[in-house]
């Protein structure tokens, strides 16, 4: 038990040096008003509404929608997207079918129909906005990190 109490003590007396020392310094961030106060709403910007397929970074990267899904309905009775991305409907729609993954339940299971678990498409494909990164980025894809 006292153990405890030193090692409590010493970690109480270590953040209260560091607030100390670190008071003075202003608290960086990506806000545009104080904390108490809404500052102005950002500029919004355009899709990418291209239907061109972009590159991914990593081989399980869901791929982005190139498209606006702006008025698309995706819930429990209708898929909107499964209208283009269906195996009975890319022969017409010219559009990529969804992965065989999304036709596998959660024991490998291959089903007829893309499994519940995969059925909300937004869960992990998302459109892209054409804008300025917030904060600076070091990512290095996969084929260039393996190709140094």
């Amino acid at each position: 038990m006292e153990t405890f109490i030193k090692k409590t003590i010493a970690v109480f007396l270590f953040v209260s040096m560091n607030s100390l020392v670190f008071a003075d310094e202003p608290i960086t961030t990506l806000r545009d008003a104080a904390l108490d106060k809404n500052g102005p709403a950002p500029t919004m910007t355009n899709l990418v509404n291209t239907d061109i397929r972009e590159v991914r970074n990593f081989a399980e990267q869901p791929p982005i929608i190139p498209h606006n899904i702006r008025g698309y309905q995706i819930d429990l009775n209708t898929n909107k997207c499964l209208s283009c991305h269906s195996r009975t409907a890319i022969a017409r729609s010219q559009a990529p079918m969804v992965s065989v993954t999304h036709f596998m339940d959660r024991d490998g299971q291959v089903l007829s129909a893309v499994t519940p678990r995969r059925y909300f498409c937004t869960q992990c494909h998302v459109p892209q906005h054409l804008t300025k990164p917030l904060v600076g980025n070091r990512f290095i894809d996969a084929d260039s990190l393996i190709s140094k």
